[in-house]
């Protein structure tokens, strides 16, 4: 996909703060409003890739109930320290 980067961003924040469960509206609209901005595109591209996981999943990484994948651990671990601490 070859979209400008202000498009991609606003679809970004878009996806983090509708998801399926109000938690993740939160944490992950939260997540997207502090730090999509700052991102470059391979990290952009992760977090897209975070983005298609179930919200369910995603909450119980975020929340420390179950590990995350190797794949998403520093990922999920910045976005539960944005959630935890701002």
């Amino acid at each position: 996909m070859n979209e400008e980067r202000a498009v991609r961003l606003k679809r970004l924040k878009m996806r983090s703060a509708r998801r399926g469960i109000k938690e993740m509206d939160l944490i992950l609209g939260h997540y997207a409003k502090a730090r999509l901005d700052a991102m470059d595109g391979p990290a952009l591209d992760a977090y897209e890739r975070l983005l298609d996981e179930n919200d369910h999943d995603l909450y119980q990484w975020v929340t420390g109930q179950v590990p995350p994948p190797p794949a998403f651990a520093g990922l999920i671990g910045e976005i539960a320290g944005v959630a935890l601490h701002g």
